[in-house]
């Protein structure tokens, strides 16, 4: 992974084989960016005509590469488009913490292959060196694990090495905010890349035992304490909802706990994912063109371990639980048939009127069970509905809660770190829909609002009085198209960033 460093050097005088600046959108054209003074000053002048003349505008996310000035040791400059200008009456704001984050990995992705840059974007304080590092270390990820031709070190997709180190300039090397920054910002990054990992990783190498395996190992490093249900146990204590999806496959379903204890700690939160290592759609088998990405359908359990990891790593003063609900959804003659009735971990049953609507019987098994903990709030995380990407598209997640200020709070605390996010409502009209003659619920409704239907579906099977939110992340977990930002094509990680933030902001209590 790339290596940062926060330096005060001078950019003429560093060795490097680049240097980074930023370039704003102004009214008239490109604007230099603060934090590239000395670089402009090298060029007398002109170098944002320069940069217009390179067809740069300083749009986001644009790259435009030219030869470094005279007297400089790096011999390339690379400008980065940081969006708009702020405005002159932004009571001083500069540009927000997104816009350095998306330049920065945006300039990561260009200079794969480079041994060093430096990164002269604007620092005006510790927030700005953590989106920056930030930035960069999300950028530069790719994944070569089974690319015979790429070299052991290469993590991109031209079988290139990534960048191997970023000094960023501006940033105070024995400022303890500013060496914090970093420090979290390499932890956050390095478990969130660990998540894309997984997410990309083929089902065949990633079944549910793989996948608790690798959560046992990581547990082990960093002192969290972790539980494996397997097939067996999962039987004996009645978890009808994960057994029933996992029943068709020849790997068997796991459910995962693992907790994170502070000593400080006053409040504690539960996260919940879902952890479909390959969803085949089951008996209600998914038609061609559909099921080539399903792997990435344990997202939501990627999400969550990583961010148990990560607040371990941090040493935040909240007690984290995460249950990775996990099993693969294959048709077989063993495997559960639409009309079939599960009996839930919760005691309800289930009358499962679509196999492929599978998401949802595993969370409502790890929900009833992060609910005997009586955690001060649930988050639970998945791929869950096509419903919710046709609603919000392709870069949004959904948010339903059973309370609209922790559902607000969630929202605040995604778009803080750069995770899109909007409210959904939970209609009572819709559970009407999920009435069984059979049993106590269906696992389907009406199809109009679908992706609200399910969160009404999981909301039965939350604690009484327990605070909780549902995060449907089917749009923005898996980047089909080309890389963008700090984003890459595959998995993308999403939501790890926001259940930190809710963790930090519940050690600090600042969160309810």
């Amino acid at each position: 992974m790339t290596a940062l460093t926060l330096s005060t050097a001078a950019a003429s005088g560093l060795r490097a084989d680049a240097i980074v600046i930023g370039v704003a959108k102004g009214a008239k054209g490109p604007v230099v960016a603060p934090g590239a003074e000395a670089v402009a000053k090298a060029y007398d002048g002109s170098l944002a005509g320069v940069l217009e003349t390179l067809g740069a505008s300083g749009a986001e996310g644009e790259v435009t590469k030219l030869p470094a000035p005279s007297g400089f040791k790096a011999p390339l400059v690379v400008a980065v488009g940081l969006g708009p200008e702020p405005g002159k009456d932004a009571d001083g704001a500069g540009f927000d913490a997104e816009a350095l984050r998306k330049a920065a990995g945006a300039a990561a992705r260009a200079l794969t292959g480079a041994k060093k840059a430096a990164f002269a974007l604007p620092v005006e304080d510790a927030s700005d060196v953590a989106a920056i590092g930030e930035g960069v270390l999300l950028g530069a990820y790719s994944f070569d694990t089974y690319k015979e031709a790429a070299p052991k070190t290469a993590r991109s997709g031209n079988g290139k090495a990534p960048l191997a180190e970023a000094a960023l300039l501006g940033a105070k090397p024995r400022d303890k905010e500013h060496k914090a920054a970093v420090e979290r910002a390499t932890a956050v990054a390095e478990e969130l890349n660990r998540a894309r990992d997984l997410i990309n990783t083929p089902p065949n190498d990633l079944d549910p035992a793989a996948f608790a395996a690798i959560a046992q190992a990581a547990a082990k490093e960093h002192g969290i304490k972790v539980q494996v249900l397997d097939e067996k146990a999962l039987e004996k204590g009645g978890y009808g909802g994960i057994l029933g999806v996992g029943v068709g496959s020849a790997s068997g379903p796991r459910l995962v706990k693992l907790s994170y204890t502070s000593s400080k700690a006053k409040k504690h939160l539960a996260f919940v994912g879902k952890g479909i290592t390959y969803d085949s759609g089951g008996i209600s088998l998914k038609p061609a063109g559909h099921n080539e990405t399903m792997k990435c359908d344990m997202s939501g359990a990627a999400a969550v371990f990583a961010a148990v990891v990560a607040a371990a790593r941090l040493g935040l003063e909240v007690n984290v639980t995460g249950w990775l609900a996990l099993a693969e959804n294959m048709p077989s003659g063993s495997a559960t048939r639409p009309g079939d009735v599960l009996r839930m971990f919760s005691g309800k049953t289930v009358e499962v009127l679509n196999t492929d609507a599978e998401g949802r019987l595993v969370l409502a098994d790890a929900l009833w069970a992060a609910s005997q903990e009586k955690p001060d709030a649930i988050v639970d995380v998945a791929t869950l509905t096509g419903a919710m990407v046709l609603a919000l598209g392709s870069r949004t997640f959904g948010i339903m809660a059973n309370d609209d200020a922790f559902r607000s709070a969630v929202q605040e605390a995604a778009e803080e770190v750069g995770e899109p996010a909007w409210p959904m409502p939970l209609p009572e009209h819709l559970r009407k829909g999920m009435d069984s003659p059979t049993a106590d619920i269906a696992n389907m409704g009406e199809r109009m609002g679908g992706g609200l239907v399910a969160g009404l579906f999981l909301r039965e099977f939350v604690g009484e009085g327990i605070t909780w939110a549902h995060l449907d992340i089917a749009g923005p977990a898996f980047n089909e198209g080309g890389p963008f930002g700090y984003t890459p094509k595959g998995g993308t990680g999403t939501a790890v960033r926001t259940l930190v933030r809710l963790a930090e902001l519940t050690a600090s209590g600042d969160l309810g």
